[in-house]
Parts: C-alpha cells; sequence; structure tokens
C-alpha cells in the first residue's frame, strides 16, 4: 500500500508544479523536456547505470517505449495546459477518471471480473468527466476546449492500460525502473525535437527558469510511474483495484487542493462531477 500512497503524492505535485508555471511564466514545454532528463536519470541512477542506451532496443519492450515516449510528452503538454487554463480538479478528473480505460482492458484481457456495481461505476465515470469539465466561460469562448479534458480523458486511460499490458506481458521485475527510465528518455529525445522546432522556427528564447521548473517536476513525476508499476507488481490485488484506489486518492485531494488553497472556482455541476467521480471509483474498487 506504501506505493500506492507514494504514486498519489507524485501525481498530486506534479498538478501543483503546473499550477506554478503558470503563475512565474515557466515554458512548459521546455521545462517537461528537461523533466524527462531529470526522470531519466533518476531511473538510471536507481539501476546503478547498469545498462547501456543501445541496450533498449534489444528489449521485448522497445517498441512500447517508442509508443510511450511520444504519448508522454504530448499528453504532459496537454496535461498543463489544462490544468492552468481549467484548474486542478478538471485536470485530475480528466486524467484519473480515464481508469475506465484500463479497468475494462482488465476486464477484456486479463479476465478481471466484471458486474453491475463496476459497470454502474463506469457510467458514474463518463458523467462526472463532462460535468466536471464544463466551464461556461470556455464554452462561450470556444466549443473546442472541451475537447482538450477529453483527449486527456482518453489518451490517459490508453496510456494507463499500455503500462499495465507491458508490466505484466513484457517487463520482469528486476528491469522496472530500466523500463520507466527509458519511457522517459524517450519521451526526451521527441521533446528535443518540439524544443527545436520552438526556438529555430518559431523564434522562442530558451529559459533559465525552466531548468529549474523541470527539476521540480522530473522527480514526482518519476516516482508517479515507477511507484505506480511497484504496485502493480503487488499480488493480492487485481490491477483494475489498483487504478481505481490511485486515481479515486488523487482525484479527491486535487480537488480539495484547487479549492481551498489555490481559490479555484468551481460551478455547482463541477462540485456535482467531483463527488461523481469519487463515487463511482469507490464503486469500482468495491466490485473487485
Amino acid at each position: 500500500m506504501i506505493w500506492l500512497l507514494l504514486s498519489i503524492s507524485c501525481s498530486i505535485l506534479i498538478f501543483i508544479v503546473f499550477k506554478y508555471f503558470k503563475k512565474y511564466e515557466v515554458d512548459n514545454l521546455q521545462a517537461i523536456l528537461v523533466n524527462y532528463f531529470i526522470a531519466f536519470s533518476i531511473g538510471n541512477w536507481q539501476n546503478d547505470w547498469a545498462n547501456a542506451p543501445w541496450e533498449v532496443s534489444q528489449q521485448a519492450w522497445f517498441e512500447s517505449i517508442l509508443i510511450l515516449g511520444l504519448l508522454f510528452i504530448t499528453l504532459f503538454r496537454l496535461m498543463a495546459w489544462v490544468s492552468q487554463n481549467f484548474g486542478l480538479a478538471t485536470v485530475s478528473v480528466a486524467v484519473k477518471m480515464s481508469v475506465i480505460v484500463p479497468v475494462s482492458f482488465g476486464v477484456v484481457y486479463f479476465k478481471e471480473s466484471l458486474g453491475f456495481i463496476k459497470i454502474t461505476g463506469i457510467l458514474l465515470a463518463l458523467i462526472a468527466v463532462y460535468m466536471t469539465t464544463y466551464k461556461p466561460e470556455k464554452t462561450k469562448r470556444s466549443a473546442s476546449f472541451l475537447w482538450y479534458p477529453i483527449i486527456l480523458f482518453l489518451g490517459s486511460g490508453f496510456l494507463d492500460a499500455f503500462l499495465k499490458y507491458n508490466e505484466s506481458e513484457l517487463v520482469p521485475p528486476s528491469q522496472q525502473a530500466w523500463f520507466a527510465s527509458s519511457i522517459f528518455g524517450m519521451a526526451a529525445l521527441f521533446g528535443i525535437l518540439f524544443v527545436l522546432h520552438q526556438v529555430f522556427i518559431l523564434k522562442q528564447k530558451l529559459q533559465w527558469k525552466a531548468l529549474i521548473g523541470g527539476v521540480a517536476l522530473g522527480i514526482p513525476n518519476y516516482g508517479s510511474i515507477y511507484y505506480l508499476l511497484r504496485a502493480l507488481s503487488f499480488e493480492g490485488l487485481e490491477s483494475s483495484s489498483i487504478f481505481a484506489l490511485n486515481n479515486v486518492g488523487i482525484v479527491a485531494f486535487s480537488a480539495l487542493l484547487g479549492t481551498f488553497f489555490f481559490r479555484e472556482n468551481l460551478s455547482r455541476l463541477n462540485i456535482i462531477g467531483i463527488f461523481l467521480a469519487i463515487i463511482s471509483i469507490v464503486l469500482i474498487a468495491l466490485a473487485l
């Protein structure tokens, strides 16, 4: 259970760091690039730098880190934008209510349990995502704004399910740190291409403060993935149960932080959506 608590804490820290990026005008992309180099270094340090970078191409999970690396940096940029424009509660629900995707994957692929209560929880989760992400002022500006949390919701769900598949089928426990750091390393390579485009094509300047922001982001980012992998490898709990408990903790604490610490304005509909989100994940957990 300690691994699960550590993963929840790290995930909430990520959302908080993104909020401060906006306050101090830190460039999201540049900080995210630095963050991935930090996370990559932590993983390799934890693995005692036992593996040369080129050895990754010889592993069964090499193709997986190509996909995950691109997903990581793309979804992370989107997560930063949603947290800064919609708030902590919205981004945590959009990301963590995506639990229905790995839960559904666990039911279909791993033949995990399914029943009326779990189905009810999944349906409530879909309703909760809409209610929590609905912001009238954003919709008035552009209806397309609502698609960003939805895309984040679907993308995060696929990422969690794909991580579970790799943890179960391709990555032995002894390679978990190497696997996690390799994902971050691949994300950093994609990030370099994005930053080069930003600097040479869009003519944006590099920021020194992005280095500090990247370090602050990279440490909890690595922890959130590594500790989740450790929790998933724990025998005795189904993956869908672990995802449910992980996500309900993040949704609940992020909503509290956003409301009382960052003074985010939540409509009655948003508040109801948050409660539905928590109820839905509890239902999914109880059904297991």
